[in-house]
């Protein structure tokens, strides 16, 4: 029973993040804007998810649990390189990507970076939410943000927390996922909350 709920979030789990950022990507090409996205937070996503994807592999844990996160980064630099492209200039985008890239390396040079970074991922992932969050609020338009998107990142949070506890048991790994749990259903409540107030004011 345990391995086919095991087996069931995790297989699941990479079906969702296959697609995960499809629909958002496909709002901004859709509406030729990135209109009500936030660059910060997803800046700040892309570093969290590099972090824990290197935390992963560096400590050997099962590929399983974090196969997810080559496809996530994969689809937030598409979506980084839309942006760049729809705000007037894709070169824009090199001096990020060469950064994130390097870390990568640099990450795992020694055990206390990487402990160093995994701690401060669930920061860096927080803050990238409440990037969105603000962005959100201050313009009080959800623009092409995409609420599919989100919805479905609160299902591969809430899948994790699940596959953590089953495997790893990993205290840090796990308090990650119950904050970016809470953090994605506020996105995605505040996603809905201002599509309804922009349908009022037409």
């Amino acid at each position: 029973m345990e391995a086919a709920l095991l087996g069931l979030c995790n297989w699941s789990t990479l079906g969702v993040c296959a697609a995960l950022k499809l629909p958002q990507i496909s709002a901004v090409l859709t509406a030729r804007s990135a209109r009500g996205l936030s660059l910060a937070s997803l800046l700040l996503e892309l570093a969290g998810f590099l972090v824990f994807l290197r935390y992963q592999c560096y400590y050997g844990y099962p590929p399983l649990t974090y196969l997810e996160y080559p496809i996530l980064i994969a689809q937030d630099v598409i979506l980084l390189l839309c942006i760049f492209h729809f705000n007037g200039n894709v070169k824009q985008a090199t001096p990020y990507i060469a950064v994130l890239v390097s870390s990568w390396f640099v990450l795992a040079l020694q055990k206390w970076i990487i402990d160093l970074a995994m701690n401060l991922c669930t920061f860096i992932s927080a803050a990238s939410k409440f990037a969105q969050l603000r962005c959100l609020w201050k313009t009080r338009d959800s623009g092409t943000v995409s609420a599919l998107t989100w919805s479905l990142s609160s299902y591969t949070c809430a899948t994790r927390i699940i596959t953590t506890l089953m495997t790893t048991n990993d205290f840090t790994i796990l308090t990650r996922f119950v904050i970016m749990l809470a953090l994605n259903i506020w996105v995605t409540v505040t996603v809905f909350r201002y599509r309804k107030t922009a349908i009022k004011a037409e």
